[in-house]
């Protein structure tokens, strides 16, 4: 069992010279309930020591840590999940990998990617980019609310939406029916992370 209502993903270079340590343990105390170690940049090992100080933080706070698209790291750091996007791992390959007790979360712009990752063994999915971002340099066009909608009411597993959401638009992206929301620049850049998840958490809940 897992809960995506505020799931919080990092970003280096939106954090202003905090650690990601600092980050995710102030995103967790306000209300952070799953947590996503993005590093695109690190050596192996460099991901492997950053992901082994995180992960110590989140056992001790019992929120799951998944990480992106690293199946080895995960495994390595005995993280709860990996998330991967249409251009990695297949879903099959990953799930052999990590077995039958891991959370495996795919990416998916559409239905027919949605269904797939269903079929495949998705745990959840994670549903866009639901509004234009500028924290993924390959994420596809902006989906929309109408079309997450739909994505998310295609399969039978959690979606959570991703890309471009923030405060002011949080609500509608929870009331169109995804049971949760990933977040990066609106808590990872805010001044005060824990305020900020706070308020998240709050506009999640009093719109589900």
């Amino acid at each position: 069992m897992f809960d995506l209502s505020l799931y919080v993903i990092t970003d280096p270079y939106l954090s202003k010279g905090r650690s990601h340590r600092e980050v995710v343990e102030k995103a967790i105390a306000g209300g952070a309930t799953m947590i996503q170690l993005r590093e695109k940049e690190s050596t192996s090992l460099d991901f492997y020591r950053l992901a082994k100080e995180v992960v110590s933080a989140t056992k001790k706070q019992g929120v799951p840590l998944i990480i992106n698209d690293r199946v080895d790291i995960a495994l390595a750091v005995d993280a709860e999940g990996i998330h991967v996007g249409q251009k990695d791992l297949p879903a099959p390959v990953v799930r052999k990998m990590i077995g039958k007790d891991k959370i495996l979360g795919v990416s998916a712009g559409n239905i027919e990617e949605a269904k797939i990752a269903e079929k495949e063994g998705a745990d959840y999915i994670g549903v866009g980019a639901v509004f234009s971002t500028a924290t993924k340099s390959d994420a596809r066009q902006a989906i929309g609310l109408e079309r997450l909608q739909t994505v998310a009411k295609s399969v039978n597993i959690p979606a959570v939406a991703i890309g471009g959401i923030n405060h002011d638009n949080v609500e509608a992206v929870i009331q169109s029916g995804v049971d949760g929301v990933a977040v990066v620049s609106a808590i990872v850049a805010a001044e005060n992370i824990q305020k900020a998840a706070e308020e998240m958490k709050i506009f999640i809940d009093r719109s589900k």
